[in-house]
C-alpha cells in the first residue's frame, strides 16, 4: 500500500490585481493575501514553486522586462511602483500587469502535515528578482526543473534573450 501522491500541482495563470499608473505608491500585489481575498475558494496547502510572468508578454522572461519585481514562494509576486524606473518594455516608471503560476502540495493530511500555517511569513526568498538591464546585454534564464514548461521564447529589442531547459 503506498500513500497518497504529494506531487505538487501548478495552477492556472492568476491575475487578482492591476497596477494603477497614476498612484505612485501602487503597484501590482498578486500575493497569496489578495488571492485568498479575490477569491476565497481558492486554497494551497503549501506552495512549493512558483512562475511569473507580465500577461502582456508571456513568452518574455521577467528578467528581460526592465522592472524590479519579488516573485516568491513566501509572498507571491510583489511589484512596486515607486521601484520602477523609466526604461525596459514600457516607457513609463510603472509596473506593467503580472500574473502567477504556483506549484501547489495537494490539501491531504499525509502531505502537509509537516505544513504550518503562520500570519507571519518567513523571511522572504525570492525565486526571481528582475532589474533592469541596459540594451545590448545579454539575460539568460534558467528555470528549475519544477517550473512549468516554456515553449517559446521571445526577444526584446535591444536584448538577446536565451533559455535553457534542462534535459531529464
Amino acid at each position: 500500500c503506498t500513500g497518497p501522491d504529494c506531487t505538487c500541482i501548478w495552477t492556472d495563470w492568476i491575475d487578482v490585481s492591476y497596477p494603477n499608473a497614476s498612484d505612485k505608491n501602487g503597484g501590482d500585489y498578486e500575493t497569496f493575501e489578495n488571492i485568498v481575498n479575490a477569491i476565497p475558494s481558492w486554497e494551497c496547502a503549501k506552495v512549493e514553486n512558483i512562475s511569473c510572468r507580465a500577461s502582456k508578454f508571456p513568452n518574455v522572461p521577467i528578467e528581460a522586462l526592465g522592472q524590479k519585481v519579488e516573485c516568491s514562494v513566501d509572498k507571491g509576486l510583489v511589484c512596486k511602483n515607486k521601484d520602477q524606473v523609466i526604461g525596459g518594455i514600457i516607457p513609463m516608471p510603472v509596473c506593467i500587469n503580472y500574473e502567477i503560476s504556483v506549484c501547489c502540495v495537494p490539501n491531504i493530511p499525509e502531505c502537509v502535515e509537516n505544513v504550518t500555517t503562520s500570519t507571519t511569513p518567513a523571511s522572504p526568498s525570492p525565486t526571481t528578482s528582475a532589474v533592469s538591464s541596459p540594451p545590448g546585454t545579454t539575460t539568460t534564464a534558467r528555470p528549475t526543473p519544477s517550473q512549468p514548461p516554456t515553449s517559446t521564447t521571445s526577444s526584446v529589442p535591444g536584448t538577446t534573450t536565451s533559455v535553457s531547459v534542462p534535459s531529464t
